[in-house]
């Protein structure tokens, strides 16, 4: 996927002014840390935007307490730049950063999701429910810093699964970019009804590579850059 996305005119062409310094806050998948959307990083960069890493370790942790760091982010962000941030998480990823648009719009620009079950997170596939709650057993066994049975059933999971199921604010435009090919997250699970659909041909890992990804993702930045309010 590298060789096809540095060959593709989408990461071939540059404008440095494009993105007036817009802050992009990137927030990775479930299990990956925030070395997996480097490939973005440099993309935006290169065309005047301003990425910045979540801070999120490997997003492992308990929801809530991954949402509030995310908060804490965006609110720093938001008081450097002087304007709301623009989030683009995958995956897990994804469904953090949209938790984060309905909590705080007065901080969030717009949102892009790619492969995130924002309809039922815990609808992916069974491969990857059984990996999240073998971490509920460590911490039932004392680890720290993962997730815990609160966040399958207790008040995390209620509070952050009404938060999910919550109209996007009218002022934060979102997209959620999912694949038929993804063996992860069920393409049916990340239609969220309040974001604009894009399809595209990549698997959930390799989403952060594909030039389709891309190419959808230039357009509408260019547009959230040129009015940031």
């Amino acid at each position: 996927m590298i060789p096809r996305l540095v060959r593709h005119p989408v990461w071939q062409v540059r404008d440095p002014g494009q993105g007036g310094g817009t802050a992009v806050l990137l927030v990775p998948g479930f299990g990956v840390g925030d070395w997996s959307l480097s490939p973005l990083r440099t993309w935006l960069a290169a065309r005047g935007y301003r990425p910045e890493t979540s801070h999120t370790g490997l997003n492992l942790g308990c929801t809530t307490v991954l949402l509030h760091r995310l908060e804490r982010r965006l609110d720093v962000l938001a008081a450097s730049t002087g304007g709301r941030v623009v989030v683009l998480g995958q995956s897990r990823g994804g469904w953090l950063g949209r938790l984060a648009a309905v909590r705080r719009p007065d901080l969030v620009r717009a949102l892009v999701m790619l492969a995130a079950p924002v309809l039922d997170p815990l609808g992916a596939r069974p491969g990857s429910v059984r990996a999240a709650r073998s971490l509920a057993r460590l911490a039932a066994l004392g680890v720290r810093g993962v997730l815990d049975d609160d966040c399958f059933a207790g008040e995390c999971y209620r509070t952050n699964r009404a938060l999910l199921a919550a109209r996007l604010p009218d002022d934060v435009p979102g997209v959620s970019v999912y694949s038929r090919h993804d063996t992860v997250a069920p393409w049916q699970l990340c239609q969220d009804p309040c974001a604009e659909g894009v399809e595209v041909t990549s698997s959930h890992v390799t989403m952060g590579l594909d030039p389709d990804v891309y190419t959808a993702v230039d357009s509408r930045l260019r547009t959230w850059a040129r009015d940031p309010r």
